[in-house]
């Protein structure tokens, strides 16, 4: 791809993949707009320019989408847990937060939208969550089939790196372990992830723009799995805790996976036959008649 400066707009570019991907894009000569609820912690670089709203304000969203050739959609609600409890605040900010995205997408000519999802979008996991994240892409595939509206789906995995809230899976571990000098982990002992550093899930976000990609779907995970054990063992080993101040809650849900996610089953339905009592024809004269 020429390195021509071009206007991207970054959707919750003040949150944890969205901040690391604006600064990328600045050092790579693009012109980066940032909409987001709040401000960016650390300071606005030059050649980007900060746009305040939610996805629910449409002329704010324009404002920030007008002109750019190219938007990613990180803003969301993305927290799974929290996210377990609000359906109906699920499908406002990803489902009806999203369609609002490719409305006006699609009415400033964008040439692609880039839109965050995750690998619980094709499980049965991720309660409310995830299937709010497989009805944004459904979504999206189909304003690509009605308006030409190209899209790249990026499925992400367990992410790890600087900036990460309190929500994230390895950070909570790290931030409990330095605070309480224990480790808590809230699910099994036998748990695995495909752990990605946020600096190779920006490169890959980045690399997703070209033409290549248009229209497909793409699992943004770490190559190897490595399992929660092994993780427990770098912070005991780092920060000296005790072995006895290791706990597994062994949590009972369905909304995280232990070791991949269960792939989502297409629910055909069943033909349920009812003997008709009634004569088509005659029901269709009746009709017209009327």
């Amino acid at each position: 791809m020429k390195n021509k400066k071009k206007q991207i707009t970054v959707l919750g570019g003040s949150g944890y993949i969205g901040s690391h991907l604006c600064d990328l894009l600045t050092q790579k000569g693009y012109n980066v707009n940032i909409f987001d609820i709040k401000k960016r912690r650390n300071q606005i670089k030059k050649n980007q320019k900060m746009y305040l709203g939610n996805l629910m304000q449409k002329k704010r969203l324009n404002n920030a989408i007008k002109k750019s050739n190219y938007v990613y959609n990180f803003a969301a609600l993305s927290n799974i847990d929290y996210a377990s409890s609000k359906p109906f605040k699920s499908a406002l900010i990803n489902i009806l937060g999203t369609i609002n995205v490719l409305e006006i997408c699609k009415k400033n000519n964008v040439k692609k939208l880039i839109h965050a999802s995750s690998i619980y979008a094709n499980s049965e996991q991720g309660g409310f969550y995830g299937c709010s994240k497989k009805a944004s892409e459904d979504y999206i595939e189909r304003f690509n089939d009605k308006f030409n509206l190209k899209f790249t789906i990026l499925r992400f995995g367990s992410l790890y790196g600087g900036r990460a809230s309190s929500d994230n899976g390895l950070q909570k571990l790290i931030d409990v372990a330095k605070k309480k000098n224990k480790i808590i982990y809230s699910g099994t002992s036998r748990a695995a992830r495909r752990y990605i550093y946020i600096d190779d899930a920006c490169s890959a976000c980045l690399e997703s723009i070209k033409k290549k990609y248009d229209n497909k779907y793409l699992t943004v995970t770490g190559n190897k799995k490595i399992k929660i054990i092994k993780v427990v063992e770098i912070i005991k080993k780092t920060l000296k805790i005790p072995s006895n101040k290791t706990k597994f809650l062994n949590t009972k849900d369905n909304t995280h996976y232990i070791n991949e996610p269960k792939i989502y089953k297409l629910r055909v339905g069943e033909i349920l036959k009812i003997k008709s009592k009634v004569s088509f024809r005659k029901k269709i004269k009746e009709l017209l008649i009327k």
